[in-house]
């Protein structure tokens, strides 16, 4: 079985709500973790056997594979994890505002709120990938109102030309 197959196995597992909390708390504080080191580090590139990213991360195989799962559509080039062993070389070249957006999109505030951004977007950076992030989650209508002017160009209010041709 793959370190992949082991980590939605892991992830699948049936537990009570209660312990379905537990189990993904105790992770997200391990992957919080990871992050700090990889933000602190400020290199965009990690590299090495999952072997010694887990023992980097303070992590089991299987979370690494997790973790790269995760961080996977920030990276230049995406893992293939079904491929991943212990013994595999992988090089994650990071996007740090991919990476940004991602954690944005997963609403994981436990990540994008460290301190250890600041070096490397600045605080208005992040302000900018937020407002851009909120404004493509805007849903936009595609209605006209009655009081706007008509597309038609006749520069009437759309209630008093083409709403009441239709």
């Amino acid at each position: 079985m793959s370190l992949y197959e082991q980590w939605e196995q892991i992830c699948e597992q049936e537990r009570s709500p209660q312990e379905q909390n537990m189990f993904w708390g105790a992770y997200f504080e391990t992957e919080k973790e990871a992050y700090r080191k990889i933000l602190s580090s400020q290199e965009n590139r990690v590299a090495g056997t999952v072997a010694e990213l887990a023992d980097r991360f303070e992590m089991t195989k299987p979370q690494v594979v997790g973790f790269i799962d995760g961080i996977n559509t920030s990276l230049e080039k995406e893992i293939e994890l079904e491929t991943l062993e212990a013994d595999t070389n992988v090089e994650l070249m990071i996007i740090w505002e991919k990476l940004y957006e991602n954690m944005l999109n997963a609403k994981a505030d436990w990540l994008y709120k460290l301190a250890e951004w600041e070096p490397i977007l600045s605080e208005e950076r992040r302000r900018e990938i937020k407002k851009a992030f909120d404004r493509s989650r805007m849903a936009v209508s595609e209605k006209i109102g009655r009081n706007e002017p008509c597309p038609c160009g006749s520069g009437k209010k759309y209630k008093n030309c083409c709403l009441n041709k239709k």
